[in-house]
């Protein structure tokens, strides 16, 4: 028996056999084409379409996060940059096959690096690419194994365009040897209630056809199981399904200390299913969607309409708005389009909105009004605020329009460390952990080769979220966690115990939270977050937690 550690995605266990996925297609040769540029012209916009449409079928099928992410990757394949760059290939006389590869390349290492919301889209371009490639070459793209049986599968990393539509008949587990808690893989895996670890170092060591045991609990892969540990984490698996199968009720600790578990939104129309696993409200809902897809801001009445059938879904139940988070990993042309160096520290959050305050008025005037004609408790928050000022803006702008109750998101240390002043102000403070920690260590969040530093389990990222916990206390003010670390059910019990009042998460992930915030009392949590602070790393830290927390 071996064990390879990562880091789990939620609380399942698993076994089976290990499948592979295949390595990338090899780089095409450098040399002239034999046809004419008419007919490689052709070819590769064909082949272009083809993965286009491919991708936007794939998205269509899985919904969710994974269809935002197709439909980028589909508008991406046919941006008309990237056309000109193969383009220029061709017209030298290349293959379209190299023109694709090298064009895709260049393309690539010219967003990786800009950093932020466009680096994490470089990384897709190579999927793009080798899509693009294979239909040039009328062989498979490389992807999700067959192998006829359940397994588990064990890659580098996933492509969103894999992910979005495994087969949960067959795909018993995931194991990848990259990402992080907050990449692609572990997102859509959470959304799809796939068992996983990810950041497996030494999973490359792993072959075809060995049985495994992936316990996502522990963030642990075991090599070489004997019979006794297959049927001990057989049984786990069972009981886990029973549990998730239990009635629902409120979030709570052991002692009967209520944590409202709320759901974090993307869209109107994913509140039914929030509502159905079990969501007490909505912690986080992001309203970039109704500007994305735009050339210019929708008008109050387009976002009054989505507004008010959000809040229709959750009637007399908490619903946190956060205002329009643009910039950074977020560009809008009509917003801010300035060319930054250094986009995640530019005019983003609400230094964006107020660079362009009618769009930030518009907004608060369609959420008051969709407010007035339902019965949710809407709150509102505005999102990347660093300083007091900011924060006495924002929650003053927001009494003008009649919103009883304005917050403030936590994503930068300044605001953390000012949280006993910020709270005096604001209503409430919801944590951002992923930006929390991308500012803290100075890691974007979306860059892969730093994915390693992006762990919200890391002291200096738990002594900012407890420093905002007791001033959330000192002030008599809720303090929520609306980042991907609320998912995580042993650390959900650490923020707990580090002050935080409710937890916002994906809804698939509410049942194991809900289920492992039962073994403990509120003491129990400030203990077991007493351990993880005093530790000098994340993984220290988790294991500190693991070890107090018994499991």
């Amino acid at each position: 028996m071996g064990e390879l550690r990562g880091v789990g995605i939620g609380l399942g266990v698993a076994q089976g056999p290990i499948a592979r996925m295949a390595e990338p297609l090899p780089a095409p040769k450098d040399e002239k084409s034999e046809r004419s540029l008419d007919d490689e012209t052709a070819r590769v916009k064909d082949a272009v379409a083809a993965v286009a449409r491919e991708l936007e079928e794939r998205g269509a099928q899985a919904g969710g996060a994974a269809r935002d992410v197709l439909e980028a990757q589909a508008m991406m394949a046919e941006d008309p940059s990237l056309e000109a760059e193969v383009a220029t290939r061709l017209q030298a006389g290349k293959t379209g096959e190299f023109a694709v590869h090298d064009a895709f390349a260049s393309f690539r290492d010219q967003l990786s690096a800009m950093g932020g919301y466009l680096g994490e889209r470089a990384a897709d371009l190579d999927d793009v690419a080798q899509r693009v490639i294979a239909n040039l070459r009328g062989v498979p793209a490389p992807g999700v194994p067959e192998p006829g049986h359940p397994f588990v599968l064990v890659a580098k990393d996933l492509a969103p365009a894999d992910t979005a539509l495994l087969d949960l008949d067959m795909v018993l587990a995931l194991v990848t040897s990259e990402g992080g808690p907050t990449s692609h893989t572990a997102i859509l895996a959470r959304e799809k209630s796939i068992v996983a670890v990810v950041g497996v170092t030494d999973a490359t060591g792993l072959a075809d056809g060995d049985t495994v045991i992936v316990d996502a609990a522990k963030g642990v892969v075991t090599t070489d199981p004997t019979d006794d540990e297959l049927a001990q984490a057989q049984n786990r698996a069972d009981e886990r399904k029973s549990a998730a199968s239990a009635p629902l009720t409120p979030g709570a600790l052991s002692d009967g200390t209520a944590i409202p578990l709320l759901a974090n939104l993307g869209k109107p129309e994913a509140a039914a299913q929030a509502v159905e696993l079990g969501a007490e409200g909505v912690g986080l809902f992001r309203t970039e969607f109704l500007f994305l897809s735009s050339s210019q801001a929708p008008t109050v009445e387009q976002q009054r309409e989505s507004y008010t059938k959000l809040l229709q879904a959750f009637p007399g139940q908490k619903v946190v708005v956060r205002a329009l988070d643009a910039g950074a990993d977020k560009p809008l042309a009509f917003l801010n389009d300035a060319h930054e160096e250094n986009p995640a520290l530019g005019l983003r959050g609400l230094r964006a909105l107020r660079a362009s305050e009618d769009i930030l008025r518009e907004q608060l005037t369609a959420l008051a009004e969709a407010d007035a004609a339902t019965d949710a408790d809407l709150w509102v928050m505005a999102p990347m605020v660093s300083t007091v000022e900011e924060t006495e803006y924002f929650v003053a702008l927001a009494r003008e329009y009649g919103i009883k109750t304005a917050g403030v998101m936590v994503e930068v240390p300044s605001s953390a460390l000012l949280a006993d002043h910020v709270l005096k102000v604001a209503d409430f403070a919801s944590i951002g952990t992923n930006d929390l920690t991308q500012y803290t260590l100075a890691a974007d969040r979306l860059l892969g080769s730093v994915s390693s530093f992006q762990d919200p389990w890391h002291p200096a990222v738990l002594r900012l979220i407890a420093e905002t916990g007791q001033a959330g206390q000192a002030n008599g003010k809720p303090v929520g966690i609306c980042g991907e670390a609320a998912a995580d059910p042993l650390l959900a019990v650490v923020l707990v115990g580090l002050g935080a009042t409710s937890l916002s998460m994906a809804p698939t992930a509410l049942a194991d939270v809900r289920a492992t915030l039962l073994d403990y009392s509120l003491d129990d949590a400030r203990r077991i977050a007493q351990a993880a602070l005093a530790a000098t790393d994340a993984a220290s830290a988790r294991s500190a937690a693991q070890k107090a927390a018994g499991v």
